[in-house]
Parts: C-alpha cells; sequence; structure tokens
C-alpha cells in the first residue's frame, strides 16, 4: 500500500511532475510523428481520401450530366406538346 508520507511529498511537487510528463509527452510525441510507420500511415490515410474525392467528383458529375438530359428531355417533350399538329379533316 502507499505510504502518506510518499503521497505527501509527490502532491508537493505535482507542479514538477506535472512540467516532466510534458517534456516526456513532447518528446515522445515527435518521435512518434517523425517515424517511417506514422509516415506511411498517414500517406496512405491521404491516398485514400483523395481517392475518394476522386470518386466523389466523378459521381457528382455523371449526376449532373444526367439532370442535365432530363432537362433536354422534358424540355424537348413540351416543344413537341406545343407544336403538335391536329389533323384537319
Amino acid at each position: 500500500m502507499i505510504k502518506k508520507e510518499y503521497v505527501d511529498t509527490v502532491m508537493k511537487h505535482k507542479h514538477a511532475l506535472i512540467f516532466a510528463g510534458g517534456i516526456a509527452t513532447a518528446i515522445i510525441g515527435k518521435k512518434i510523428l517523425e517515424s517511417e510507420a506514422v509516415k506511411e500511415s498517414c500517406t496512405k490515410g491521404m491516398a485514400a481520401v483523395l481517392a475518394a474525392k476522386k470518386d466523389a467528383e466523378e459521381c457528382y458529375q455523371d449526376m449532373r450530366e444526367n439532370a442535365e438530359d432530363i432537362v433536354v428531355d422534358a424540355n424537348s417533350e413540351v416543344k413537341k406538346e406545343i407544336y403538335v399538329e391536329e389533323d384537319k379533316e
């Protein structure tokens, strides 16, 4: 079990421990960010995002072209209806 004196000593110096913990975290974080595994993982993630963006742009373009075709077809049907000639008997 932890002795009360040990806890009291730690609590007196808690700001120093927090500071040391922050420095250790910064050093470890820097090492992690510089590692090849992290670089490779981030690169693969970015490639996936770029591929998804390209797919979304292609899908959007297809939908836009289909919508434009629908509008053109609808307008041509309206024009046909307007200019329909009746048979005169």
